[in-house]
């Protein structure tokens, strides 16, 4: 057995953020993902069920340039049950979020809504069904 077919999930997402602090209001208080580990003044961890969402900012680890603004550099998608995506859609909207997309039944069989964060990242809620 191979050493990479025994990987088994993603365990954590780091996004890069160009506005570090507009990302974090964003993926707090629009969101409303919990803080769970502060590792600098430059990474910030949540925990979104079994995985962990990270933001950081250019320049630590690796020094590649910062995207322009408005740049897409991730999409992200987060599964809720079917009934919670137009909920979800109508408190993105209430907290000023504006949507890509109105909540839609795509025929590959999911219920999706698509909307962006500060940095221009795509997030998607979806369902199942």
């Amino acid at each position: 057995m191979s050493g990479l077919s025994q990987i088994g999930q993603i365990d954590y997402t780091v996004i890069y953020a160009r506005d570090f602090d507009a990302m974090r209001r964003f993926y707090e208080e629009v969101m409303g993902f919990p803080l769970t580990r502060t590792l600098s003044a430059r990474w910030l961890e949540y925990k979104i069920g079994p995985t962990i969402l990270a933001l950081t900012t250019y320049g630590g680890r690796f020094d590649d340039p910062q995207l322009p603004p408005g740049a897409l550099s991730v999409q992200l998608a987060f599964r809720v049950p079917p009934e919670a995506v137009a909920v979800c859609a109508e408190e993105l909207q209430a907290k000023g979020v504006a949507l890509e997309s109105p909540v839609t039944d795509q025929p590959f069989g999911h219920r999706t809504v698509f909307f962006r964060d500060p940095d221009g990242n795509i997030l998607e809620i979806y369902a199942e069904i």
